[in-house]
């Protein structure tokens, strides 16, 4: 299946950056004209058997803008969060900042379909059970993203993963990666709902979790 999945990965990610292009370049420069800040993000997180990878995504915070954690030890991704750009939220809405993550499958660092990579500080919170979910290559979307995405609590993502891990297959990616389509188009479980930690400084130290 590794051979499959890899060229599938790469034949998919390519025409969609190909197609995408033009979206790219107009959001870069809406960025750009906003505050005149860098239109990247590179964030570090953990890779297929734990290794670190960087990965890109458009930026969609305020620059230096702080991390914010739920109880639960996950980022933050409200819809009231203060530190996201006027241009971020329509960039999050739709999923458009996760676009250049299509270089990371590229470079062999991502899968279109796996478990979304973890924060290198959120190893603390694995059960021992959860280190499985690194036998496999992280992915842009998952059992998680299409089953509630942010909406869903650290432990009911974790589960998820465990058991994609479980029953990964060609015939599971092509599901996942259909049933993504249509919450892209909704931008269905993008944020969280609205909560106390959002007001909570006492959880503000430095980063973000993408299309998590």
């Amino acid at each position: 299946m590794s051979v499959i999945k890899r060229a599938t990965d790469c034949g998919i990610a390519a025409v969609a950056l190909i197609v995408s292009a033009p979206l790219l370049a107009a959001s870069a420069l809406a960025i750009k004209l906003e505050d005149g800040g860098p239109v990247l993000f590179r964030q570090t997180r953990l890779g297929q058997y734990g290794r670190t990878i960087r990965i890109l995504k458009l930026r969609t915070m305020r620059p230096n803008a702080g991390d914010l954690r739920n109880p639960d030890g996950s980022t933050y991704a409200g819809g009231d969060d203060p530190r996201i750009t006027r241009v971020g939220r329509h960039l999050r809405r739709w999923s458009i900042d996760e676009l250049p993550q299509l270089l990371n499958v590229l470079f062999g660092d991502l899968s279109l379909v796996g478990p979304r990579p973890d924060l290198p500080d959120q190893l603390r919170l694995y059960r021992p059970i959860d280190h499985r979910r690194l036998r496999v290559k992280p992915g842009l979307t998952g059992l998680a993203q299409i089953s509630g995405r942010n909406a869903l609590t650290w432990e009911q993502r974790r589960n998820l993963d465990l058991e994609y891990v479980a029953r990964a297959s060609s015939r599971l990616d092509a599901e996942i990666m259909l049933r993504t389509i249509p919450l892209l188009v909704t931008g269905h479980g993008t944020t969280q709902p609205a909560g106390p930690v959002a007001d909570d400084p006492s959880r503000a130290d430095a980063r973000r979790q993408p299309w998590t």
